[in-house]
């Protein structure tokens, strides 16, 4: 490397580590049908007071076991927040995902998420990239989540490293066609370096507030295992992890923002189930429902739902927070039970 060349890339290293995006405007975006479809569903964005980065529910391995259905494979899946969905999504297996979520920030996630996938041939890989490690050489693709973690743990970040890593992801990113902004870059990359200074000891936050002593590390929900014994994350084995790779791959794994009560997204998503002739087979909603009751506005989520067609058996996935060990439950019910409370 030429000693221009050397002070360039530390010069980039110093930015990404001071927490600025060195670019001072994004590439212009080129369409793409992905960017169509992204466009197409979403709503204007709203406000949520958290980061939204990493699940706060512990919770989430309860019901994975229950989503291996034969009978709701193929079908759709729905899901709002970060990448827990990836893991309802790899037992689920079905033939397209939409997450949904009334936060931008949330589909700026996705996209990094989308770009690390492109970015890596295995598991491994995708953990070393999304915490800016150097990826792993010599872990077999069936290693135990276990090594993972201990690689993780063990390495650290090398500024260049990462220099480069963020530039490949911001170009792939703006490869996929979305309208971007220089602040959503910005946005796109201190999330990315948020997750590469705490590891895997990264939790859940609020605004304002300190994080409850009973959310998860990322640790944590990577290691967790369902109540069968089985990994319960997607990146617990090889063959989860392609199966969502694969989806994020053709672009089945669309990210829209929009809220569960609002006029557009929910229903547009529905009508473009129809148009696939693709039924909804779970639609994962966290804790969301619990904060429309309180706004007056869980009726009009259930009449959105009722305009989505869905399979026999289709289940929603939902977070109920409380006194428990652990902090949360989370459990599922059919969705005919629910449209069914309406009539």
């Amino acid at each position: 490397m030429t000693s221009v060349l050397r002070h360039a890339a530390l010069a980039v290293a110093a930015l990404l580590a001071a927490g600025r995006h060195p670019a001072p405007a994004p590439p212009a975006a080129v369409p793409s049908a992905f960017a169509d479809q992204v466009l197409a569903l979403s709503e204007p964005p709203g406000y949520f007071d958290t980061d939204n980065l990493i699940s706060n529910e512990r919770s989430y391995a309860d019901v994975v076991p229950a989503l291996a259905r034969t009978d709701l494979r193929g079908g759709a899946y729905i899901g709002v927040g970060p990448d827990q969905n990836f893991s309802y999504i790899a037992r689920l297996q079905p033939s397209i995902a939409f997450i949904l979520d009334i936060r931008r920030d949330n589909l700026l996630l996705h996209l990094l998420f989308k770009a690390l996938f492109a970015e890596s041939a295995n598991r491994g890989d995708y953990l070393a990239a999304l915490f800016g490690r150097p990826p792993p050489v010599d872990l077999p693709a069936a290693a135990p989540t276990e090594r993972l973690v201990r690689y993780i743990d063990d390495h650290g970040a090398d500024p260049r490293a990462v220099a480069a890593l963020r530039t490949r992801l911001d170009a792939a990113i703006a490869g996929y066609g979305v309208p971007l902004s220089a602040d959503d870059l910005g946005t796109i990359g201190r999330f990315h370096r948020t997750f590469i200074t705490a590891g895997l000891d990264l939790r859940f936050q609020t605004a304002g507030r300190q994080p409850q002593p009973w959310y998860p590390t990322y640790r944590d929900l990577l290691l967790a295992a369902a109540n069968d014994g089985t990994p319960a994350n997607f990146l617990g084995t090889e063959a989860a992890f392609q199966f969502v790779k694969s989806l994020e791959a053709r672009d089945l794994v669309i990210p829209v923002v929009g809220d569960l009560a609002g006029p557009r997204a929910v229903r547009a998503i529905g009508a473009d189930l129809a148009r696939r002739r693709v039924r909804l087979a779970a639609f994962y909603t966290s804790n969301v429902e619990f904060y429309l009751a309180r706004a007056g506005t869980r009726d009009a989520f259930v009449a959105n739902l009722a305009a989505v067609p869905h399979a026999r058996g289709a289940v929603i996935i939902r977070a109920v927070f409380g006194r428990f060990d652990g902090g949360s439950r989370t459990v599922t019910q059919p969705l005919d039970e629910l449209l069914g409370e309406r009539r």
